[in-house]
């Protein structure tokens, strides 16, 4: 809906081929494989369980570059995969990938290094052909953006989708963000009962369930209840979208939009479907700024 000039295919890598894949575009080779599939399959004490269905998208992603043998590949995966079972996890994927000729870098980034509002740290692993050696690229931002300057533009109570912007943008990011935008989408609020935006209002910008009264620290037991976005600093890491973060200023978690403006993705990036499914879209992307930064590097490396 978002690349209206670009092809897409939805497909099953639980079960679909290399070969289905051509057979479905006419497509047979690619200069580039992106993907983020889950490695919770692999046992820590060394061995894989290759009947376990959580290495399968792995499997299949290794399937793919090895058929079709881009002339590099990136991997995102969560940092502690870099750790897991004292490094063999890493080294098995290393492994895998050099067995077909690629060279592999690894790294943890944090996204707030690459001018996304957020302090979100994801591994890559990076491979490419012909012994080339990738170098990640080097944070290019001095003061990281702050929750404040990315999201203090967008309101309180919510808009209908398509809406005016209510105020001008207050920071260079906000405009950045608006470039090619015709209106608000995905600023719907969440309605919370009465007592719960109460106790938020307890909590200062930047604090959590330490700073409420004693009788209201246990009303959410987990260690990241009633935790608000710090507006003079990057946000957390912005998950799949829950009810125990809450906006810097107002009694609300963040709406879609706020999420994807910490996230970095401007505002003509739709987001469709329920709110959960949004807030998961969200959520599990790789922020696109960061993204960018890594995609540039390759580019000059590869020349295309």
């Amino acid at each position: 809906k978002n690349h209206v000039n670009s092809f897409g295919l939805v497909s099953d890598l639980f079960h679909d081929t290399p070969e289905f894949i051509v057979n479905e575009t006419g497509i047979s080779s690619f200069d580039l494989i992106i993907g983020g599939p889950p490695c919770q399959g692999f046992s820590i004490a060394g061995k894989r369980d290759i009947n376990d269905e959580r290495n399968e998208l792995y499997k299949s992603f290794v399937k793919f570059v090895c058929f079709f043998r881009p002339k590099a590949f990136v991997m995102e995966n969560v940092p502690n995969i870099l750790s897991m079972g004292k490094g063999v996890i890493k080294e098995n994927i290393i492994n895998d990938f050099e067995s077909f000729g690629y060279n592999v870098k690894y790294k943890v980034l944090m996204a707030s290094d690459y001018g996304v509002p957020q302090n979100r740290r994801r591994a890559f692993f990076v491979g490419v052909l012909n012994n080339s050696d990738f170098l990640f690229p080097k944070p290019n931002v001095t003061n990281p953006i702050t929750s404040y300057e990315a999201i203090s533009d967008l309101p309180e109570n919510g808009l209908q989708d398509g809406d005016a912007y209510p105020t001008e943008p207050f920071t260079e990011y906000q405009a950045t963000m608006r470039l090619n935008s015709i209106g608000v989408y995905n600023h719907q609020i969440t309605k919370h009962t009465e007592k719960t935006k109460s106790i938020i209002s307890l909590v200062p910008d930047g604090g959590n369930y330490k700073n409420l009264p004693e009788e209201l620290k246990k009303t959410r037991n987990v260690n990241i209840a009633w935790t608000r976005l710090n507006s003079s600093r990057p946000s957390f890491t912005i998950d799949t979208g829950h009810r125990h973060h809450f906006h810097y200023a107002f009694p609300r978690v963040p709406t879609v939009r706020d999420a994807a403006r910490i996230q970095s993705f401007k505002d003509d990036f739709i987001f469709t479907g329920s709110q959960t499914t949004q807030n998961r879209l969200v959520g599990n992307a790789v922020p696109p700024l960061l993204a960018k930064s890594i995609a540039l590097q390759l580019k000059d490396l590869l020349n295309v």
